[in-house]
């Protein structure tokens, strides 16, 4: 297994990582893994394109035009 070694680690950084190791009922080392373990993880990644057609139901006949009209009238009822 690695031994990693960090040099100039801020003390303020240390405090709150030993605070969140003792929160969560682990060493600072078992904390430092386990965000690394995190931090590294490969999360599948997601494109753009995958909200194509997302909420179409709820837009389905209506116009863009009907819709901006429609707000901007809720606005002019709500001012006195």
């Amino acid at each position: 297994m690695a031994t990693l070694n960090v040099k100039k680690f801020p003390d303020d950084i240390y405090r709150r990582l030993q605070s969140l190791a003792e929160r969560e009922h682990r060493s600072v080392a078992q904390q430092v893994i386990h965000i690394l373990a995190q931090a590294t993880d490969e999360q599948p990644k997601h494109s753009i394109l995958e909200l194509k057609g997302l909420g179409k139901e709820a837009w389905k006949g209506v116009t863009a035009t009907e819709h901006v009209a429609a707000e901007r009238d809720s606005w002019d009822q709500d001012q006195p």
